[in-house]
C-alpha cells in the first residue's frame, strides 16, 4: 500500500495535509487573522497563542505509545526513517516528513503489533464474546481500545471506520483476527499518528479556540512523558476537569512524579547537548590509548544520569545543572575517572568531584569530548557550543570558499597557540572570537574530557574570555569558573526557556509568543530556576492552552 491508498483507506481528514515528501505543516484550516501581527497586550486577559502545526509523532514518542497502550517493548519506530532535526531538535512540525518509507513502516509496525497483542486476547479485550456474543464485545473493544488510541472518545467517521473492520474480519475469519484488524487499522490512522487540534472557539477572545479536554490532556502527556494520557488524565478529560491552569497545573505536578517523566528530561538534554553526535566522537588511539568506542556510550549514560537526578531526583535548578561539583557514576564511569573504591556495580549513585575541576555539564566528559577532535582539543568547537547552545547566539558559518580544517597537531606547540591564527587573520578573527576565547578557558581538558595540566609537555593556559553576550561578558580561567558565569546568567536562563520551548510546541518562539515567553521567564526566575518549575509553567501559556481559531476543511 502506498501512501496515497494508506490515506484513501484510512480517511485522512480534510482537516489534515499530508504528502509524501513534505510536512505536514498546515494549520487545521486557515487561521482566522494573521498570528503574530497583532499587538501584544501582557496584560492577563489579551490572549496570543501563536501557531499550533500539526503534530505527528516521533519515533520517540511512537515507541512510549505503543508500550502505553500494547504493554510493546520492541521499540518498534527505532527502525523507521529517522526523524529530522531543526532547531536543534527532532520534535519540530515543520520537518516531521511523511514519506512512502515511513507509510511503509507504519503499516509494517502496525501488522506486527497487533498481531502481538491478538496473542493476549482476554488481557487485551475485557470482554468475554462467547458469553456476550462477538459483535458485542468487538463493539465494547472498539470504543475503549479505540478511545485510548486516538486519545478521545471516538467521533462517528472513526466508529464506523473500525466497525467496518471488525464486522468484514469477522465474517471472513475469526474474532480474534477481526480484533487484530482493529488494532491494525487504529495504528495506521492519522488519528493514531498525529495529534489533530481543532479547539473550542472562545467568545470572549476572537479569532481564538481554547483546547478541549482532550487536546490539552495529550499536550500534556506528550510534553511530560512523550506519551499517550493515562487512564487518570483521561478520566480527567471525561470530567472536563483541565479546564483551568490551576487543574492543568495539578496534572503536571502529578504526572512529573511518575518515572515516564524521566524519559522526556533525558530526550531533552540528549538533544539539547547534542549528545546523539557522540558516536561520531572517536579518538586517536595511538594518542589516547585509553579511548574505547564504548566509552561513547558511558560518557552519554553518565550525562543523562546526571541531569536526570538533578531535574527529577534532587528537584534541582538551572544552577546546579551548570555549576555541581558532582556527578552520577557507575562501575564503568568511575573506571574512566580513575576513580579506585568507587561504584563497582551497573547502577549510578551519587560521587562528589573535585570542585577546583569539575562543575556540572559545562565539564562533563560527554561535552568536553563531543567538542573535540580526534586528535586535540578544539577552542572553536567548545566556544561553539556554549554560544549556541547555552547562550542562543547562534554562529555565522564561514564564508563560501573557506576550507575548514583544524590546526595540525604541532609538537612543542600548545593548542592554544596553534590557534593563534584565527585571531590574527581577518577572515577568520570576527566569528572566531566569540567563539574560541571561551574554548580557551576549557584546556585543562583533553579530547576525552580527562583533567590535564600540560598539552605537548608545557602548562595549559586555561584563561578565557566571554564578549559580545548580553551578561557573561569578561574574563575566566578554567572550566569551573566559566560554569559559574554561567549558571548565573540571566541570558543562559532565558535561552534555556527558549530550548524548552521549541521543545515543548514543536517550534521556536515567534513574536506571536512573547506574552508567553515573558510569562515563562518570570516564572522560572520566581521558583529560583527549579527546571520542574518551568515544565509546569509551559503548560500554562497562552501557547500551550490555546490556537488561533480554524475553519475546518478549507
Amino acid at each position: 500500500m502506498n501512501a496515497n491508498t494508506w490515506r484513501r483507506w484510512f480517511g485522512l481528514p480534510a482537516i489534515v495535509v499530508v504528502s509524501a515528501g513534505a510536512a505536514c505543516v498546515g494549520e487545521i484550516g486557515d487561521p482566522i487573522g494573521t498570528p503574530g501581527v497583532q499587538p501584544l497586550v501582557c496584560n492577563g486577559t489579551t490572549i496570543s497563542p501563536g501557531d499550533a502545526p500539526v503534530r505527528r509523532m516521533t519515533q520517540f514518542e511512537y515507541n512510549n505509545t505503543v508500550r502505553d497502550l500494547l504493554g510493546d517493548t520492541t521499540q518498534p519506530a527505532s527502525s523507521f526513517p529517522p526523524d529530522e532535526v531543526a532547531n536543534g531538535f527532532n520534535n519540530q512540525a515543520a520537518t516531521l516528513v511523511v514519506t512512502d518509507l515511513l507509510v511503509q513502516s507504519y503499516m509494517t509496525a502496525a501488522e506486527a503489533l497487533a498481531a502481538t497483542a491478538a496473542t493476549n486476547l482476554d488481557t487485551l479485550v475485557g470482554c468475554d464474546p462467547t458469553a456476550i456474543g462477538a459483535a458485542a464485545c468487538g463493539a465494547q473493544f472498539i470504543q475503549s481500545f479505540g478511545k485510548r488510541a486516538f486519545r478521545r472518545p471516538l467521533d462517528a467517521d472513526s466508529t464506523a471506520l473500525l466497525t467496518g473492520v471488525f464486522t468484514y474480519a469477522l465474517a471472513q475469519w475469526d474474532f480474534p483476527t477481526a480484533i487484530q484488524l482493529v488494532i491494525q487499522t487504529a495504528l495506521e490512522s492519522p488519528r493514531f499518528l498525529y495529534r489533530l487540534e481543532i479547539g473550542l472557539p472562545d467568545p470572549s477572545a476572537p479569532g481564538v479556540s481554547k483546547l478541549d479536554p482532550y487536546e490539552v490532556a495529550s499536550r500534556l502527556s506528550f510534553l511530560l512523558w512523550g506519551s499517550m494520557p493515562d487512564a487518570t488524565l483521561m478520566a480527567a478529560a471525561d470530567a472536563d476537569a483541565l479546564g483551568t491552569p490551576a487543574l492543568v497545573s495539578a496534572q503536571a505536578q502529578r504526572m512529573l512524579k511518575d518515572p515516564k517523566a524521566r524519559d522526556v528530561i533525558q530526550n531533552f538534554h540528549d538533544q539539547w547537548l547534542q549528545l546523539d553526535q557522540l558516536a561520531t566522537a572517536s579518538k586517536d588511539t595511538t594518542l589516547y590509548p585509553s579511548y574505547t568506542p564504548s566509552l561513547e556510550a558511558t560518557w552519554k549514560a553518565e550525562t543523562l544520569a546526571f541531569v536526570t537526578d538533578v531535574v527529577i531526583d534532587q528537584h534541582g535548578d538551572l544552577g546546579t545543572l551548570l555549576s555541581a561539583p558532582y556527578t552520577m557514576m557507575n562501575a564503568s564511569v568511575a573506571a574512566f575517572y580513575g576513580i579506585s573504591g568507587g561504584p563497582t556495580g551497573s547502577a549510578f549513585v551519587h560521587v562528589d568531584l573535585d570542585p577546583t575541576q569539575r562543575a556540572g555539564l559545562v565539564t562533563q566528559p560527554s561535552v568536553l569530548a563531543l567538542t573535540a577532535h580526534s586528535n586535540e582539543t578544539s577552542p572553536t568547537l567548545r566556544g561553539k557550543f556554549i554560544r549556541e547552545q547555552l547562550l542562543c547566539e547562534p554562529v555565522q558559518p564561514p564564508p563560501p570558499g573557506i576550507v575548514i580544517a583544524p590546526p595540525p597537531v604541532t609538537p612543542g606547540a600548545t593548542t592554544r597557540q596553534q590557534y593563534s591564527e584565527h585571531s590574527t587573520d581577518p577572515y577568520c578573527a570576527k566569528c572566531h572570537n566569540l567563539m574560541d576565547p571561551i574554548g580557551f578557558g576549557l584546556e585543562s581538558y583533553d579530547p576525552l574530557g580527562l583533567w590535564r595540566s600540560t598539552d605537548q609537555g608545557l602548562p595549559v593556559d586555561a584563561s578565557g574570555d566571554i564578549t559580545g553576550s548580553k551578561d557573561a561578558n569578561g574574563t575566566f580561567v578554567g572550566g569551573v569558573a566559566l560554569a559559574k558565569r554561567l549558571a548565573t546568567s540571566n541570558e543562559v536562563r532565558a535561552c534555556v526557556v527558549a530550548q524548552w520551548f521549541t521543545y515543548a510546541q514543536g517550534r521556536p518562539a515567534a513574536s506571536a509568543d512573547a506574552c508567553s515567553t515573558v510569562q515563562l521567564q518570570a516564572a522560572f526566575a520566581a521558583a529560583n530556576y527549579d527546571i520542574q518549575a518551568l515544565l509546569i509553567a509551559l503548560s500554562q501559556t497562552d501557547a500551550f492552552l490555546y490556537r488561533n481559531t480554524v475553519v475546518p476543511g478549507m
